[in-house]
């Protein structure tokens, strides 16, 4: 029982090390978020020639996006398919 116990651990672990942790994601969500915020208010500057709509559009999308992005991310790695 105790063995089973240990060795079902292990198998957990395994798995484990073959997809990446909540946290893991929430940090790769951060830095793209970053990356797609700063174009989308250059794009906002350019469209409008206006940096406080620009920096409005950016700061609102910044925290829809990075939510949008952390879902996606826990429910690619929950798919089996295309990994080793």
């Amino acid at each position: 029982m105790i063995i089973e116990h240990i060795l079902e651990q292990r198998r957990h672990f395994r798995e484990d090390k073959l997809s990446e942790t909540p946290s893991r994601s929430i940090v790769k969500s951060i830095s793209w978020r970053i990356l797609g915020t700063l174009d989308t208010i250059l794009i906002s500057w350019i469209v409008t020639g206006k940096t406080s709509i620009a920096l409005s559009i950016g700061g609102i999308e910044l925290f829809t996006k990075m939510l949008l992005y952390f879902f996606h991310e826990r429910i690619w790695n929950s798919i089996k398919w295309g990994k080793k």
